[in-house]
């Protein structure tokens, strides 16, 4: 875990404030937006949506779906954003979710809610000694 202090692209802090606006959280008040970024630079946007009986989609697992419905596999960098002045990381099945499409140099920054950068976590960081499909038996 580092402090960064290397900007966010515009386009991306108004993709994670577009999605954060359309977040659905009528239980926690709590929006979170989630850009995903692949390799080739397409990025993919998701947002909480919370329902009645509290399991809900979080942002992360919002985005990772839109990238694989796109076909894409490998994620570059991860972008979240909460609501607040505070850090609001991956929670932890996302972590997992992200650790799924990740690769060593992944990276995953973490925004303010007005969207100033506040760290950048490798994977490693933000799981450590995470488990991953290369821990599955052959099939």
């Amino acid at each position: 875990m580092s402090q960064q202090t290397d900007e966010v692209s515009a386009e991306i802090v108004e993709k994670l404030f577009s999605a954060r606006a359309n977040a659905y959280v009528p239980y926690s008040a709590h929006p979170v937006a989630s850009v995903m970024v692949t390799p080739d630079g397409q990025q993919f946007a998701g947002t909480n949506v919370e329902v009645a009986h509290y399991k809900g989609l979080c942002a992360e697992a919002s985005a990772i779906s839109a990238m694989i419905t796109a076909g894409q596999r490998q994620l570059a960098t991860v972008y979240v954003m909460g609501p607040g002045d505070h850090l609001c990381t991956p929670c932890g099945d996302c972590r997992q979710r992200i650790r799924e499409f990740a690769t060593p140099e992944t990276q995953i920054k973490v925004l303010s809610g007005s969207g100033k950068l506040m760290k950048t976590y490798s994977m490693e960081a933000l799981l450590p000694d995470g488990f991953g499909p290369e821990q599955l038996p052959p099939r």
